[in-house]
């Protein structure tokens, strides 16, 4: 049954392998169950409420992606769309929480349409194989830059912005963390070098159980103001009753002194971010896994698109901000994921952390910024697969990749390298390989930085 259903033979993969590369994906986006309801409590939301219904939005989100497309693709709350949510919309726009799920749900809704209309398959397909292979490594960039920030190995620098961590200063907090990060990272290269199946997840837990031991040790030493917590998971349990306080409150948003202009401008924001950010990870974990097709297309990505706006509708209506496809995914198609079967994975994972919650919000940056950091390595080498004998096709991806990282954003990428290729290909006489669909959206992007 599950072979008629997930097709292992057809993608090369068994049962055994798809579970640990699920699990593998869920240690690494596991983070999002500390991060999100402390985001969005910000805003005025129960931390418990919206942590329930993270856990229930990114369920239904992955398993929608597993049954509906077949692909290795967790949904989750955003990382940037909760911040922008929490902090922009409800902070400095000052409306209340309720209005901004509203906007949440609105755009799922557009979502829905637009994939089911073909919109948002059309732009996928739109994006030239040069640019698509920008974007991954772009996206490896990125996810690497948030592991090693993850990790404490980049911290923050007042006069160069960023810079390596002091290791003697901060010992017991940055120090230690980083280094640990760092063992972990070698000992996932080697295990992955060796061919141990197995070998991304076995390095997120040995990292966290060397960071356990040296917080017995007094080595690691817990200062909850700087954001270094007890490495030991907690059994309490989650109390279910909370997820009234959020659940189905975007229908019961008041609009009162919330203008038109401004929903709309809110609503649009949303939606950018979220269309392009599930396009841009959708193109570069697909092709790290080789699913894109001869054309650079994506077998039935209509469906992955679909399943990703319903999730975020749902997630709106449940209480969390916008649910969408997760970077994170890589490291599991990065440990060999490749049907849908690990996404069934994944998402039962977030079921059950219903239960268990505590115990995942355990688990530390630093032991789940090896996995990225490595991930990202691997994604990388797709840039090895663009031309740079032809400026107008290298010239974009370039600096679609390196726009990802440093403007810490994969819709930003997207839009620097769409632009780019446009005018660069316009001005040097290609116009002809330019199709009306890009011309499009470059006209959009540049009219997205102008107005919103």
């Amino acid at each position: 049954m599950l072979e008629k259903m997930f097709k292992f033979k057809e993608n090369n993969t068994n049962v055994k392998t798809e579970v640990i590369a699920g699990l593998t994906t869920f240690m690494t986006m596991a983070y999002i169950l500390a991060v999100n309801p402390n985001l969005l409590s910000a805003a005025g939301m129960d931390p418990t409420a919206v942590l329930i219904a993270t856990c229930l939005a990114s369920f239904i989100g992955t398993l929608a992606m597993a049954l509906m497309a077949n692909y290795p693709f967790a949904l989750a709350p955003g990382m940037g769309l909760n911040a922008y949510f929490a902090f922009t919309v409800c902070g400095n726009m000052g409306y209340d929480w309720r209005v901004a799920l509203m906007a949440v749900f609105i755009e799922g809704i557009i979502f829905i349409v637009l994939s089911l209309t073909n919109v948002r398959e059309a732009i996928f397909n739109a994006i030239p194989a040069t640019l698509k292979k920008g974007v991954s490594a772009g996206i490896g960039l990125f996810i690497a830059f948030i592991g090693l920030q993850g990790a404490h190995i980049v911290v923050d620098n007042s006069s160069t912005l960023l810079s390596y961590v002091k290791f003697t200063e901060n010992w017991h907090t940055e120090g230690i963390c980083a280094l640990l990060a760092l063992i972990g990272l070698l000992l996932t290269i080697i295990l992955y070098v060796k061919n141990v199946k197995g070998s991304i997840l076995i390095g997120i837990l040995a990292t966290w159980i060397l960071g356990m031991i040296c917080q017995a040790a007094g080595i690691y030493q817990i200062d909850a103001e700087a954001g270094f917590y007890s490495l030991y998971p907690t059994f309490a349990m989650t109390d279910f009753t909370k997820i009234g306080e959020t659940f189905g409150q975007c229908f019961k948003a008041d609009f009162t002194g919330v203008g038109i202009v401004n929903f709309i401008v809110v609503l649009l924001s949303f939606l950018f971010v979220d269309m392009f950010d599930t396009i841009g990870t959708l193109i570069g974990v697909s092709d790290k896994a080789g699913m894109l097709d001869k054309e650079g297309k994506l077998p039935r990505v209509k469906n992955a698109l679909l399943a990703d706006a319903i999730a975020t509708s749902a997630g709106a209506v449940l209480g969390t901000s916008t649910t969408t496809t997760f970077v994170e995914s890589s490291a599991g198609v990065g440990a060999g994921a490749r049907t849908g079967f690990a996404s069934v994975v994944t998402g039962f994972m977030f079921l059950i952390a219903i239960l268990f919650a505590p115990i995942f919000t355990a688990i530390p940056g630093f032991a789940t910024a090896p996995a990225l950091i490595f991930v990202g390595f691997l994604m990388v080498s797709a840039i090895v697969k663009i031309d740079f004998n032809d400026v107008t096709e290298a010239a974009p991806a370039y600096l679609c990749l390196i726009a990802m990282p440093l403007m810490y954003s994969i819709a930003e990428g997207i839009a620097i390298g769409v632009i780019s290729y446009v005018i660069i290909n316009l001005i040097c006489g290609k116009a002809k390989k330019i199709t009306p669909l890009m011309y499009i959206l470059a006209v959009l992007f540049i009219c997205k930085y102008i107005f919103l």
